[in-house]
């Protein structure tokens, strides 16, 4: 039995920030951390005040986390980022709201009393008789200080306040890890109110001592017991009064917090089973109400995606993913009579083959619409179609200005929409055999099924604009029009960029309609594109009809599962740490490789196109953690430990761009060895001279002073797929709803006994009868 957290995150926008930059304006971004851990870093949003970012992630981690925080932070080039301010989101007060938290909230300051983070390790203790009774406390060690000194460390020592008595320890010099192995003692007092405190601090020479955490204990009540002793998270400073700081805007967000028991396989079976027994029977009708049709018609708006995504990934991990979207196809076809609206709206047959498309696909995504993203960023033409939005400049060089006309710069835009589209094009029509087979057998069988129920000549495009509905209108398009937000791009792109890519996704969706009318009425300003766009449309009709042309047999015999892969996880350059002469780092540099993380090894490349040699074999990674910046004196390093041939574990250092390329790669590593025996403790440091840089401990195979955090994971696309956890999912889907779906199968029941008597003569109670009639409604 497996028991995690799950943490869905959108950062939405922001609104009124200060400004920060002599133009009067700020470059916000914000950072995400999870108990003080930054997981996440949103692009930055240049030169606004009301940045938007639309940003989501999830996160799978333990469930001791206590708040999650979101750092607005203004980029500055040429010094450190500003800090705006904060939002805190507490786990409990996600718990208070089951469905997720939306809002606005607003910023406030950062306090240095109030960013602490880490634990301490104590022992209190109540010695001696009634009569001479000692308070005795031992400190032994602390983990995961705040940094607070420039050198990425601190200077801790714990002051220990009892009855109007303090007592201080030593100072361990440039450490988040500091071990103290003191023992404070005072006389017991009865009649003392004061609490016992311990305090720790970051020891300045020149300026004031900077506060680290407390732990508070009331030890009148702990007078009964004789010892306690563990780790204590260490606690801000809450006495201090609030001071107004004024308006710092404020922040919109999602967050949901959703905590999970996921039982073994065998629990599930039993659904799953019923589940894949109706996919395989088909979508031919036997008078029975099926599950799959109870799921379709019970799903409300809010949760249907999730559940789409849930059912998706079930299937695929039991090879019947085309079959489950097949019998989508078929129950939203028997409800769709206007072929306009077939797979319009926001059905589960619609989002189960968004989802599907997404898993399946990305790698896909990438290779198709990379090139033209990538030109339209690095060319930055200025493109407007729109007479509304035109904005007259002047050209020519200098001493030979003039104003361009309204007209020149439309044809000017007309012209580079039709390359940006055209290359596009070419790139789509040559990518039927990059196109996974899954996919290709998928469509194949939704052609098939629309062409079946509409077989009118008159409606002998409605089957290609099927394929295109999903393809084009709700795969290229959304990525195209917000690259960052499919992993094509870092940053989001600049207002110029952003609106040709927005034109660019407009003519791709008016494609994809197969230039229907009410697509020509609706912006009669695309009209200059027609042409190309015409002739797009022949060539996506040819695309699709080369797509969709493969064996029944190869569709048949697709059995997908990410379980099985050995195709990349991840890759790219990394920099890995190389040590010269006998000791790992009396001198150091890093050099840059192209690593690629597959089911079996990590591996390494001069370049992506030269031959790997093999680096990490995965069963003997044994941790996959950060690195303290202070020991590399470079950010955004981790480290790899795993176990060599005799079995002695090494550590292998990397360092990536940027906080967010770090916890991706961690999180893939984690991922692929889920099934390792994982160390539960680590250095985050290094071992350098003598000693570990964050502990000073001698020991260089001791025991680490820090916990691995091998349970947190962020979740990708390309994430192997997890049977017990999606039947666990669908589980807690199906509980929720149970009742609806009791009543929704009465009243098919009652339909079908013509069930109007029944009503009418007062059988069924009052409260289900008026359930079954808003049902109806």
């Amino acid at each position: 039995m497996a028991k995690r957290s799950s943490l869905f995150i959108r950062v939405v926008e922001g609104k009124h920030l200060p400004a920060k930059d002599i133009t009067g304006s700020s470059d916000p971004y914000c950072i995400v951390k999870i108990d003080n851990e930054a997981i996440i870093r949103t692009a930055t949003v240049w030169k606004t005040l009301s940045p938007f970012w639309g940003e989501e992630y999830e996160v799978h981690l333990p469930p001791t986390f206590h708040s999650v925080s979101f750092y607005v932070m203004d980029e500055d080039a040429l010094s450190r980022d500003d800090v705006i301010g904060k939002v805190c989101v507490t786990r409990d007060l996600l718990t208070a709201h089951p469905k997720g938290y939306n809002g606005w909230l607003n910023l406030t300051e950062i306090d240095p009393d109030e960013e602490v983070q880490g634990e301490i390790h104590l022992q209190i203790e109540i010695l001696g008789s009634d009569a001479a009774r000692k308070l005795r406390c031992s400190v032994f060690e602390a983990r995961d200080l705040a940094r607070k000194d420039r050198n990425g460390a601190s200077d801790p020592f714990v002051r220990v306040r009892y009855n109007s008595k303090t007592q201080e320890s030593s100072v361990v010099k440039k450490s988040c890890y500091p071990r103290w192995n003191e023992t404070f003692e005072f006389d017991l007092d009865k009649s003392a109110t004061e609490k016992l405190c311990i305090e720790v601090w970051d020891w300045d020479l020149v300026s004031r001592n900077d506060f680290l955490g407390k732990v508070v204990f009331n030890i009148q009540g702990s007078q009964t017991v004789q010892q306690e002793e563990g780790w204590f998270r260490l606690r801000p400073d809450k006495s201090k009064p609030r001071v107004d700081e004024g308006n710092l805007g404020s922040l919109q967000l999602q967050v949901r917090l959703r905590d999970e028991t996921v039982l073994p396989g065998s629990y599930y079976q039993p659904l799953v089973q019923l589940l894949c027994q109706e996919v395989k029977a088909g979508p031919k009708q036997d008078g029975k109400l099926r599950l799959i049709t109870l799921i379709d018609e019970t799903t409300t708006a809010e949760c249907r995606q999730e559940v789409a995504i849930n059912l998706v990934k079930l299937f695929l991990g039991q090879g019947l993913a085309k079959e489950f979207l097949d019998l989508l196809f078929k129950l939203e076809l028997d409800k769709t009579g206007e072929p306009n609206t077939l797979f319009r709206s926001n059905s589960l047959a619609s989002k189960s083959m968004e989802s599907f498309l997404k898993v399946t696909g990305m790698q896909y995504l990438h290779s198709v619409l990379g090139p033209t993203v990538n030109r339209v960023f690095d060319e930055k033409k200025y493109i407007e179609l729109d007479p509304s939005k035109v904005e007259i400049k002047e050209v020519g060089c200098s001493g030979l200005h003039r104003i361009q006309t309204e007209s020149e710069v439309i044809q000017q835009s007309t012209q580079h929409l039709q390359s940006y589209l055209t290359d596009l094009l070419i790139t789509i029509a040559k990518s039927v055999r990059t196109c996974p087979a899954t996919i290709r057998a998928t469509f194949r069988q939704l052609f098939k099924r629309v062409e079946e129920h509409f077989p009118e000549n008159k409606h002998k495009n409605v089957k290609f604009v099927a394929v295109t509905s999903f393809l084009c209108l709700r795969f290229f398009s959304p990525a195209i029009m917000s690259p960052k937000l499919f992993h094509l791009r870092e940053k989001h792109a600049d207002s110029r960029t952003s609106r040709t890519l927005l034109l660019l996704a407009k003519a791709i969706q008016t494609v994809g309609n197969m230039d229907a009318a009410a697509s020509r009425a609706k912006e009669g300003w695309m009209a200059p594109l027609q042409p190309t766009i015409q002739q797009s449309i022949s060539q996506m009709k040819e695309f699709i009809t080369k797509l969709i042309d493969i064996e029944e047999k190869e569709g048949e015999s697709i059995r997908w599962s990410q379980l099985a892969q050995t195709l990349v996880v991840k890759e790219g350059p990394l920099f890995i740490h190389r040590g010269k002469g006998k000791g790992p780092l009396l001198s150091s540099s890093f050099k840059k490789l192209h690593f690629s993380l597959t089911s079996e090894a990590l591996s390494f490349a001069k370049t992506p196109s030269s031959k790997k040699s093999s680096f990490i074999t995965l069963a003997n990674i044994r941790a996959a953690e950060k690195v303290e910046e202070k020991s590399f004196g470079s950010s955004h390093v981790m480290q790899i430990i795993y176990a060599d041939e005799p079995g002695q574990l090494e550590m292998a250092y990397l360092q990536c761009k940027c906080v967010n390329e770090l916890n991706q790669w961690l999180s893939a590593l984690r991922k692929v060895c889920v099934n390792n025996a994982m160390l539960g403790s680590y250095h985050p440091g290094v071992f350098k001279g003598d000693k570990w840089s964050c502990c000073h401990q001698k020991d260089k195979t001791g025991l680490g002073c820090d916990k691995t955090r091998h349970g947190v994971t962020l979740q990708e696309w390309n994430d192997p797929l997890d049977p017990d956890l999606e039947a666990q999912l669908i589980f807690r889907h199906l509980f929720g709803v149970k009742e609806l779906m009791r009543l929704f199968q009465v009243l098919q029941d009652l339909e079908d006994a013509h069930h109007t008597a029944i009503f009418s003569s007062g059988t069924l109670a009052d409260r289900d009868r008026n359930c079954l009639l808003e049902l109806q409604t």
